[in-house]
């Protein structure tokens, strides 16, 4: 769990510096842009926010008594990241944009299994 809520901080610290004008668009959003343009990035400012979220719930999965999600929303929660992932893989592996077909599709794969595993667990 803790694994994947650290994954689930660093994706949205990307989704954040997108929000915030980094020049990493080709790796996201279908690798379009460069600098995302106003929508993305208010796009990427929920995506960040999302994630954020995301991390709570996993950890709250877990049972750490600090995160503020409640554990029946963990438990269902999780298998919706794990739901939300799978497609995440397929749609970055049919993405248009190299670089996001080789950095976010290991990376959604990776999540997901790490959340298979937590809600398994």
């Amino acid at each position: 769990a803790a694994m994947a809520a650290i994954g689930f901080v660093l994706v949205a610290g990307f989704q954040a510096a997108l929000a915030l004008g980094a020049p990493w668009g080709r790796a996201a959003w279908g690798g379009a842009h460069e600098r995302l343009p106003s929508a993305l990035r208010i796009a990427s400012a929920f995506a960040a926010a999302l994630w954020v979220v995301a991390s709570l719930v996993v950890l709250a999965r877990a049972r750490f008594d600090w995160s503020p999600i409640p554990f029946g929303v963990a438990t269902w929660g999780t298998w919706v990241l794990f739901g939300m992932l799978v497609l995440g893989t397929v749609m970055n592996l049919a993405s248009r944009s190299r670089l996001e077909r080789l950095i976010q599709t290991p990376v959604a794969a990776v999540l997901a299994l790490l959340c298979l595993l937590v809600a398994l667990a």
